[in-house]
Parts: structure tokens; C-alpha cells; sequence
């Protein structure tokens, strides 16, 4: 299985990497809605949609995320820093400060499919806007975002594996420790640091590192989330389109919960000098 991971990765980052730098505006939207139409496909298998609801979920979820990119597109291009999609950042923040953390305590659980849709459009619409929004600022401004993430993750990992005692939520994921929550918040702060280094802004360090962490911790809510779902569900991975890594929710679960976030304080706090 790691041979497998490891050899996806090896083909799978070179072609993202040449999208995201390389790729017409048009084509990278394009590319973004269809990840999310197959994020919607995979997130009603894990909803346990009918064929009807499934069908009615992916055509809405095009639809929606089709026009939604459009519009962005057309602001981006008079001011990369639009808020015009302010409010679909607002409502993912909301669900993954909020929300999100009751639904882990297993305070309640989701029977209605037409609230389970609103919840799929909650995670995935706002990631795919941040996505496009993020790149057209700046494509390495994303993938630092991008790289938070995967740090955070990396070290949790390794962290967990060596000195992790503590389970951090048992009855969703076994293997999360809070000293791999502890590594990871570690490995991001020293991450900031060294990009505030290299930024050499004094005004942005007190901004951009706390961003980092907090990106870092609303990341691990969402592979907390995702987790959960799909033991609900009694799946091991939400699909099987990436082998070794599963679906595509399973690549963007910690991204569906922070990405939104990083551009709406990007809106809110940061100069255009980042």
C-alpha cells in the first residue's frame, strides 16, 4: 500500500503542480468543477443518496459550482481580492468552527438527504472558489497554503507513530494522537516562521503564523470529520479514484476546512503586500 501511495504521488503532484502554474484561467476552473462534481459523486456514496438524490445532487452541484466559478472569474479579473464570494467563506468558516466540532461529539446525527446536500455544498463549493480565488492571487501563495496542510499532516503522522500514548477521539480515528496533534502544530509553527523569514514583513508575522495554526487545527477537524462520516457510512475510503490514497474527499478532507478559511482572512486581514 505504501509503494502504491508513493507511486501515485510521484505522478499525481507533477501534473498538479503543472496545472496550477501553468494552466489558462478557464482550464484550471474547469478542472476545479470537475474534481468537485466527483467529490459530490463520492460524497453521496457517503451519504447513502438514492440513484435519484445522487443524480439530483451532482447536477445541482454542476450547476452550481459552474456558475458560482463564473462569477468569481469575472471579479477576479477586475480585483483578485474580491469579496464577492465572502459569504460562501463565511458559511464554510461557520460550519467548521461551529458545526462541525458538535456533530464530532456525536451531539446529533444528520437522517434528512437534503441536509446531508447542503453539507456536501458547504464543504465543497467555498474549496473550490478558495482554490480558484487563491490562484489567481498568487499560485505560490496557494500552494503554501496547500503546504501548511501537508506539513501538519506529515508530521502528525510520523509524530503519532513515534511517542503518540494519547488517543485523540478513539471512537472516530484510533490512530490520531494528541502528540501527533502536538508535532503538528509544532512542525506549522516553525513553517510560519521560516515563511515570515522569507517574507522579511514585520506587520504580517503577528497575522500569518496564527493563520497557519489555526489553518493546521481546522485541518485536523476536517480529517476528524471526513473520519467520522465514513464510519457512519462503513467505508474505509470515500472512493477509489486515486490508488493507495482513495477518493478525492480523502486528499481534500483537511483542505475543505481550512483553504476557505486562509482566503477569507486573506479578504478580511491581509494587505495585498503578501
Amino acid at each position: 500500500m505504501l509503494k502504491t501511495r508513493i507511486l501515485t504521488a510521484i505522478v499525481v503532484l507533477p501534473l498538479f503542480l503543472s496545472a496550477l502554474f501553468f494552466l489558462q484561467d478557464i482550464f484550471w476552473g474547469t478542472l476545479l468543477l470537475a474534481l468537485t462534481v466527483i467529490g459530490s459523486r463520492e460524497w453521496s456514496q457517503l451519504a447513502r443518496f438514492s440513484v435519484r438524490n445522487t443524480i439530483f445532487f451532482m447536477l445541482l452541484t454542476t450547476l452550481a459550482g459552474g456558475e458560482l466559478l463564473f462569477q468569481l472569474s469575472e471579479s477576479v479579473k477586475v480585483d483578485a481580492y474580491s469579496s464577492d464570494p465572502m459569504w460562501a467563506y463565511v458559511l464554510s468558516a461557520i460550519f467548521w468552527i461551529v458545526c462541525a466540532p458538535l456533530y464530532l461529539k456525536q451531539l446529533y446525527v444528520v437522517k434528512n438527504p437534503y441536509i446531508w446536500m447542503l453539507i456536501g455544498w458547504i464543504l465543497l463549493l467555498p474549496t473550490c472558489l478558495a482554490l480558484y480565488q487563491l490562484r489567481t492571487i498568487s499560485p505560490l501563495l496557494l500552494l503554501g497554503f496547500m503546504a501548511t496542510i501537508w506539513i501538519s499532516d506529515t508530521a502528525a503522522y510520523f509524530t503519532g507513530r513515534s511517542f503518540g500514548k494519547h488517543k485523540l477521539a478513539p471512537t472516530i480515528s484510533p490512530n490520531k494522537t494528541w502528540e501527533g496533534v502536538a508535532g503538528a502544530l509544532i512542525a506549522v509553527l516553525i513553517y510560519g516562521l521560516a515563511w515570515d523569514s522569507w517574507l522579511n514583513e514585520e506587520s504580517i508575522a503577528s497575522k500569518l503564523v496564527p493563520l497557519l495554526l489555526f489553518m493546521a487545527i481546522l485541518g485536523i477537524i476536517g480529517d476528524l470529520y471526513e473520519s467520522l462520516i465514513k464510519r457512519h457510512a462503513e467505508v474505509k475510503d470515500s472512493g477509489n479514484i486515486l490508488p493507495g490514497h482513495g477518493g478525492i474527499l480523502d486528499r481534500i478532507d483537511a483542505l475543505t476546512s481550512s483553504l476557505p478559511l486562509a482566503i477569507l482572512a486573506l479578504l478580511i486581514f491581509y494587505s495585498p503586500a503578501l
